[in-house]
């Protein structure tokens, strides 16, 4: 039975990572707006009740279902590294590492994916979906677990920067539970924003081109480059005001799970996202759904199944835009049942597997360098989940970081440091570039059963993503779990691959494991070579998956949150 009962509605649901983000939705919904203004609005939400990981200049990939078409499209809500990088040059100064501070800086997509997707297809002005965010901001919020566990994760790191300190740990410290966080100047910049819109009169559309204006090439954008000049950073007027994001399909792969045909859609290959693709396709190939679900056997298969798939990561995915990546290749049938012989059902790989031969591509096989000490909570990103009346449907993974570089002064907020995703390393798929995106661990999803059912839904939690929506998926569609009952069975979660998060270690042969998952199995997961590492239950360690269905016929709606983080779902 699950600890949370699952939310039910016939009018639309929302699940997100806060309840006041899934407020914020719901409340746009209630005045008419649709899923995609509803997701918007618990985007600009989590930016302010997450800003230590997630924030209002970082990343905001989506996946969107428009119900008068059925078409899925995504917003690639990353952007790429500056112009003026000159990789060569870097790598020598600092040594190969990507440092902290505003030299891992990449151009803010956040703002231009909620615009974009409010121009395109929501029917709202950004001072509508941004009132509750910005009443969050000013008026203030109670610092929530999760929130508190990050910072003292990262407080040293966190040191390193004043500004930074004054908003998440004023006096130096990690505050208490429920104390009231008030981020004022966040809430002057969103209100700057709302104000810009004002007063450029006009329709709907024009508004929100002056907010777009307002942030890549106004005020705001003086603020970020006048600190990028201050402190040796490389972004420069050019990147910003050049910015729009890329609105493409989807990436999918159909299955037959349980009996039924799905798809499973997810965004392209400038994240890890098609990688759920391939690890479904090997588990499909291996025959996973036909064991005994939550066995040791199950469990291995698993564990070998993400190490397969994160070992093909590393070796083919980085920006397509930049790298021929083999992707109908890596996520389809013949590939699968090829690579799913590499699994030996009575011997864990000690390591990460090397990656797959494709005829015509080179993998890249990167070191994997152990480091104990980094081990720790992914560092960052939350999510939303809406499906409205219609049928419209939006999941988004926000995100972006506070500890590893400063506070822009004056505005509470970071830039896009998810450069740390990217290696400075000749060769590698993901080594940087001027204008190459970063490979991006937050990863919206989507499946459905045409003419049946939709689902959004999704994780934050970094190189956990991947892990924790393959298990879930597979717990709902293959073995028959109501949603919520998926979504809080408990995981594990493999360590062997370098991290995406530079300096990229790895724990070679490390399995973690929640603590509910039976004693025996994990004694025969040893016996194998797993070495086995017990997390606490309910840790959000493990992720915090999100999930929103609606059964077409009927109209019902369910909604799932996951209790491992404050995640919760509202549905009318």
């Amino acid at each position: 039975m699950s600890v949370v009962a699952v939310t039910r509605g016939h009018h639309y649901v929302v699940s997100s990572g806060h309840e006041l983000a899934t407020l914020a939705a719901f409340e746009v919904l209630d005045n008419g707006g649709n899923a995609i203004d509803a997701g918007v609005a618990a985007i600009l939400a989590l930016e302010v009740v997450y800003s230590e990981q997630v924030s209002v200049a970082g990343v905001a990939p989506m996946i969107i279902r428009l119900a008068e078409t059925g078409e899925v499209i995504t917003i690639a809500g990353v952007g790429g590294w500056p112009r003026a990088l000159d990789a060569e040059a870097f790598i020598a100064r600092h040594r190969g590492n990507i440092p902290l501070g505003v030299r891992r800086t990449v151009v803010p997509a956040a703002p231009d994916a909620c615009l974009q997707a409010l121009e395109r297809w929501g029917t709202m002005t950004f001072r509508d979906v941004a009132r509750r965010a910005m009443q969050y901001a000013s008026r203030g919020f109670a610092r929530h677990p999760v929130m508190l566990d990050y910072l003292r994760q990262y407080s040293d790191d966190m040191r390193h920067w004043p500004d930074n300190v004054a908003i998440w740990m004023p006096g130096g410290e990690v505050p208490e539970p429920g104390d009231r966080l008030v981020q004022a100047d966040l809430g002057r910049v969103l209100q700057f924003l709302c104000d810009e819109e004002r007063a450029a009169g006009g329709d709907r559309r024009s508004g929100l081109e002056a907010v777009r204006r307002a942030f890549y090439r106004g005020d705001i954008a003086s603020q970020i480059l006048a600190h990028q000049r201050t402190n040796d950073g490389l972004l420069a007027a050019e990147d910003l005001e050049s910015f729009r994001c890329q609105v493409v399909p989807s990436v999918s792969r159909q299955l037959r799970l349980n009996g039924e045909e799905i798809e499973v859609h997810t965004c392209g290959a400038w994240c890890q996202g098609p990688f759920l693709l391939e690890a479904l396709s090997i588990a499909e190939a291996a025959g996973v759904p036909d064991m005994e679900h939550g066995s040791d056997a199950y469990l291995h298969a698993i564990a070998e199944i993400l190490k397969l798939t994160l070992a093909d990561r590393e070796g083919y995915l980085g920006d397509p835009d930049f790298v021929d990546v083999p992707l109908n290749t890596l996520i389809g049938n013949a590939y699968a049942s090829e690579r799913h012989t590499a699994i030996d059902p009575e011997a864990a790989f000690p390591g990460m597997p090397p990656p797959g031969s494709i005829p015509g591509h080179t993998a890249y096989v990167p070191p994997c360098a152990a480091d104990e000490a980094l081990l720790g909570p992914p560092p960052d990103t939350s999510i939303v989940c809406v499906i409205d009346g219609d049928g419209n449907a939006l999941c988004s993974t926000p995100s972006d970081t506070s500890w590893d570089t400063p506070v822009v002064p004056g505005t509470g907020f970071t830039v896009s440091a998810r450069g740390a995703q990217s290696w400075a390393v000749p060769g590698h798929p993901s080594c940087f570039a001027p204008g190459k995106r970063p490979r991006l661990t937050p990863s919206p999803c989507l499946v459905l059963s045409p003419g049946r059912w939709i689902m959004p839904f999704g994780t934050p939690g970094g190189d956990v993503q991947i892990q924790a929506n393959l298990q879930s998926l597979l717990n709902h569609l293959a073995f028959g779990m109501q949603i919520q009952d998926a979504v809080e069975a408990p995981r594990l979660v493999t360590h062997s691959h370098p991290d995406t998060f530079a300096p990229h270690a790895a724990q070679p042969g490390l399995l973690t494991v929640e603590g509910r998952i039976d004693e025996a199995a994990c004694d025969r997961l040893a016996a194998r070579g797993h070495r086995i590492e017990r997390m606490a239950d309910w840790t959000h360690w493990a992720g915090g998956v999100c999930a929103v269905r609606k059964d077409l016929a009927t109209g019902e709606i369910e909604g799932a949150a996951d209790p491992r983080r404050c995640s919760r779902a509202m549905g009318w």
